[in-house]
């Protein structure tokens, strides 16, 4: 850093010795690393992964269930067992666990994990889950590219809890499913960074990806295979030191968090009571 040059005090403004100062304290503070405010419209934030290391699903997952086999059957039976919840309160949580935009979306596991997730109290557990959530929904894309299969609202002709977003679904393949990759992604991360919460967060991750059920937007064998390619993302990120790096931030952010008395915002008690529901036949 060049040395500061001597100024005579007499003539030296106290605005500009602030300014001066402030400058000096910047060449040694660290930038900030964490986003701090809600993602634009169509903002994609960067993976840990190079695309050579994203788990490619086309060739990790079967083919989707044929017409008249078992397995088509039972994803059949799901659907209408899930249809049966329109209008609940489960399905309203489906409609809140849509939401994969930051920072909403980064508070889905609030209540499993016990404190808020938000850029100003815990910026590295933040970023983590956010740049996770890319790598995990990209793990899903050469299999909807490829299969391009129709989502159950498209056969069934039944309304979604997420009317807005149809329009944009119908031309995004339904297998495997990208929200529950990502979900079982965060339950898996967030159980490794507070094991003593492992189970909760675990069944957090589970239903999750039962809400895209209850949602009327995948069949069972979307969700499946979208927590299979979530574990094979997360296999994958643990490769990447800087993703190691934030993962043990994240965990040191977590007990500080605690420590500070940081309690979720959401209705957890509502959460739990609605999450205890799910389609009878779903795996």
């Amino acid at each position: 850093m060049p040395r500061a040059a001597t100024l005579p005090s007499a003539r030296f403004r106290p605005a500009v010795l602030a300014a001066l100062l402030l400058a000096l304290a910047g060449c040694s503070a660290p930038a900030a690393r964490a986003p701090t405010a809600p993602e634009p419209p169509g903002h994609r934030v960067a993976g840990y992964l190079p695309p050579d290391a994203v788990p490619d699903s086309l060739l990790l997952v079967p083919a989707p269930p044929q017409a008249g086999s078992a397995a088509a059957a039972l994803d059949d039976t799901v659907n209408r067992e899930a249809l049966a919840l329109r209008g609940s309160a489960r399905w309203q949580q489906a409609s809140r666990d849509a939401e994969l935009g930051f920072p909403a979306g980064a508070q889905q596991f609030s209540c499993a994990l016990g404190i808020d997730i938000d850029p100003a109290q815990t910026p590295h557990l933040y970023q983590l889950l956010s740049r996770v959530r890319a790598d995990a929904g990209a793990a899903t894309r050469t299999a909807k590219q490829r299969y391009q299969r129709p989502r159950p609202f498209m056969v069934n002709h039944q309304p979604t809890c997420t009317p807005d977003d149809e329009a944009g679904l119908r031309g995004n393949g339904s297998y495997p499913s990208g929200h529950t990759s990502i979900g079982w992604a965060w339950a898996l991360v967030l159980s490794e960074i507070d094991p003593a919460n492992a189970d909760r967060l675990l069944a957090r991750g589970r239903n999750y990806g039962e809400s895209r059920l209850v949602c009327n937007v995948h069949w069972q064998s979307d969700v499946l295979q979208g927590r299979f390619m979530g574990a094979a993302a997360v296999a994958r990120l643990h490769g990447s030191a800087e993703f190691r790096r934030d993962l043990e931030a994240a965990r040191s952010e977590i007990a500080a968090a605690r420590a500070g008395g940081l309690k979720p915002s959401r209705d957890c008690a509502a959460e739990a009571a609605a999450l205890q529901v799910r389609p009878a036949s779903a795996l």
